[in-house]
């Protein structure tokens, strides 16, 4: 009979659920196990340690929010504004808001531990500087591409702490009428 093994990007994935549910304290060997529904002796055989699974996760995270999003948008083509468009589209998927989950989980650890303030602002600054790219190929002198850069970010990190009501408009609804004042 052969052996099964969980794969290691079960024992990643579960871990960034964890992650996203309780921040990087419920991100705990034997509780991934019991959601994997194994042993946690198959995490050794991936894993020397919690550490080194921390460290797969925020790769995983930095490749799934930055990589497989430019790779998304641009394997569409069109020009700068069309790209611009797919890359909001994206943000505003229910896929997209599931990772997003992780993303604030992120950055709450973060602000207590150095070594993920550093990846972050790695991938913050990807992030813009991919921006950066699109909004410079029709919009004219560097800090209004800078603006809207950070105008940008701000509304997919920072619109899901707002509780205000939108009068008669969903969020959905303000949040493109926003990203269209972007493009203009």
């Amino acid at each position: 009979m052969a052996l099964t093994r969980t794969p290691r990007t079960s024992w990643i994935d579960e871990g960034l659920r964890a992650l996203a549910a309780g921040g990087p304290d419920a991100i705990r060997i034997e509780a991934l196990a019991q959601a994997l529904g194994v042993t946690k002796g198959g995490f050794y055989w991936h894993f020397d340690d919690r550490p080194a699974l921390l460290e797969e996760m925020l790769d995983t995270w930095e490749q799934v929010m930055i990589d497989e999003v430019i790779e998304r948008v641009e394997g569409e083509g069109g020009d700068a504004r069309t790209r611009l468009r797919r890359l909001f589209d994206l943000a505003s998927t229910r896929e997209s808001r599931e990772l997003l989950r992780v993303d604030l989980a992120v950055r709450d650890w973060a602000r207590r531990d150095r070594a993920v303030a550093k990846r972050l602002r790695r991938v913050d600054n990807r992030r813009m500087e991919y921006m950066r790219s699109l909004f410079s190929d029709f919009i004219p002198g560097e800090d209004d591409v800078e603006a809207r850069c950070l105008i940008a970010m701000s509304l997919f990190v920072g619109s899901h702490f707002v509780a205000a009501r939108h009068g008669g408009r969903s969020r959905a609804e303000v949040m493109t009428a926003a990203l269209k004042r972007l493009e203009a």
